[in-house]
């Protein structure tokens, strides 16, 4: 059995760390020492205790349909009460039916002894071997030194950290720069376990965006290069504990799940919850908010840092379920969301003193500002719906910009996985060249901006003009050049064939 994860009982589903040493009946079944005493006073308190000092002979015959020892037959099954026939067949038989014998006491299972009267029940008889594997955690040995699992040389610098992001990400400039800052920060207290005196607060980071802009992306791209466990959570799905739903430590269980169920690993992670704009505060209800501002109080804990009760392998607590305890004092808490009509708060905020005057300002001033969002406070937040205390737990905020027509066509041919390359590598396979002129590049971009999806409608636009070009391509092994153009894109013409020479 292997001792790098820990044992859980069978009976209370608790692990090894937090129920104490385990009795292990065989290699899959294990039981702690409480349920054990509990079991054994439960039986003491049963009327039916002195049964447990029979003889399997006198049970069998008390409940002859439990199938029991008869009292007639051997443990291996041969009557030993034999009639004056069978004692002639056996003795007329010689030899043979010591051999028999013999071949029953092989067939008998073999085990370690069992006190007299004492019976061990089978589980995984019973459920017909297939019974699920367990969750396994890993062991924590408190009193083992252990290397960090984050180096402070091995944390890149914010500068190395962005001039990564450039590769993957397009624009989004300044929200590059202050992740960049944020993790760095962050990892730095995690890795040198804040100061002697002074105590480094935690950076949680709340990303305010347009759906598209790159959010998720950015943060599934920052953990692919620190190489930490993430968890991304969708906030819709949480609701306040005892209603339908996600339990609000689920976000945590996706984490511990995500680093191999190692709680040491875990708490060195980063846990995005996107779609954080839902848990707004709900306006003129008259019901209890189970998805809104209860799951914002109940996060509140998680963000502060706190030793949390978590189920493994599963999204809410219950009595089959293990549980394991993390500490979420060095997880980094990154929020994003859409945060629609934001932009209408803050021009109200900015436009109090509209109105007839030397010092008015006109209430179109700030209809066409591009960088509106990057204007936001945490008043403004609030005024959406989000309590107090949560906007206080989360610094940092990151406003994203919303992509415009040069973005976008960056972003179909400037990544290090850009979507044309990715179609270019397909057509490759094929040994054919793919090639999109700059006038199809304008007119994919043009249609996407008109979807108001973001970098979204980028796949779904050029999936549909790729869809008849992939499937004809295989049919003539002679085509050796595909140019897609913009007439193609607007549907005034076609693509530009060339066969090989």
């Amino acid at each position: 059995m292997n001792n790098e994860y820990e044992d859980i009982c069978s009976v209370c589903h608790r692990t090894e760390s937090v129920a104490g040493k385990m009795l292990k009946m065989s290699d899959s079944l294990c039981i702690c020492i409480d349920c054990l005493q509990k079991s054994t006073d439960m039986l003491n308190q049963s009327p039916y205790k002195d049964m447990l000092g029979m003889d399997p002979a006198t049970l069998a015959g008390m409940f002859p349909g439990m199938g029991g020892v008869n009292p007639n037959e051997s443990p291996t099954g041969i009557k030993e009460n034999k009639t004056e026939e069978e004692a002639t067949i056996i003795k007329e038989a010689g030899e043979d039916e010591p051999e028999k014998k013999e071949e029953k006491k092989d067939d008998k299972p073999k085990g370690p002894a069992t006190p007299h009267g004492t019976f061990f029940l089978n589980l995984n008889d019973l459920m017909g071997g297939n019974i699920n594997p367990r969750t396994k955690i890993k062991k924590r040995n408190p009193d083992e030194k252990k290397e960090p699992i984050i180096k402070l040389k091995d944390i890149p610098a914010p500068h190395k950290l962005k001039a990564k992001l450039d590769e993957y990400v397009i624009g989004q400039e300044e929200a590059k720069k202050i992740l960049s800052v944020a993790v760095y920060n962050h990892y730095k207290r995690v890795a040198t376990d804040t100061m002697d005196e002074i105590e480094i607060e935690k950076s949680n980071i709340l990303m305010l965006g347009p759906t598209g802009c790159g959010k998720t992306y950015i943060v599934q791209t920052l953990a692919k290069l620190l190489d930490v466990p993430l968890a991304i959570a969708d906030a819709t799905a949480l609701t306040e504990a005892g209603y339908i739903g996600d339990d609000i430590e689920s976000v945590v269980s996706k984490l511990l799940a995500a680093a191999d169920n190692d709680v040491d690993k875990a708490e060195c992670g980063i846990i995005f919850v996107d779609e954080i704009d839902k848990l707004a505060k709900k306006p003129n209800t008259n019901h209890r908010d189970v998805s809104g501002e209860s799951v914002q109080q109940g996060m509140l804990k998680l963000l502060e840092g706190a030793e949390i009760e978590v189920p493994v392998g599963a999204t809410s607590k219950n009595a089959m379920v293990p549980m394991t305890t993390v500490n979420t004092r060095n997880i980094l808490f990154i929020c994003g969301g859409a945060f629609p009509d934001m932009e209408e708060i803050i021009k109200a905020r900015l436009t109090k003193q509209a109105g007839i005057g030397f010092n008015s300002e006109l209430k179109d001033k700030y209809d066409k500002d591009k960088k509106l969002l990057h204007k936001v406070t945490t008043e403004d937040i609030k005024k959406y719906g989000m309590i107090p205390e949560f906007v206080g737990r989360l610094p940092i905020i990151c406003p994203l910009d919303s992509l415009d027509e040069d973005a976008l066509v960056d972003i179909l041919k400037e990544p290090k996985n850009a979507i044309l390359k990715q179609y270019q590598k397909l057509l490759e396979l094929d040994e054919v060249k793919l090639i999109f002129d700059d006038s199809a590049l304008r007119a994919i971009a043009k249609k996407a901006i008109k979807k108001d999806t973001g970098a979204r409608a980028l796949r779904a636009i050029i999936e549909e003009f790729m869809l008849d070009i992939m499937y004809e391509i295989p049919k003539d092994e002679n085509i050796g050049t595909v140019t897609i153009t913009g007439d193609y894109i607007e549907g005034k013409g076609g693509p530009i064939v060339e066969m090989r020479v």
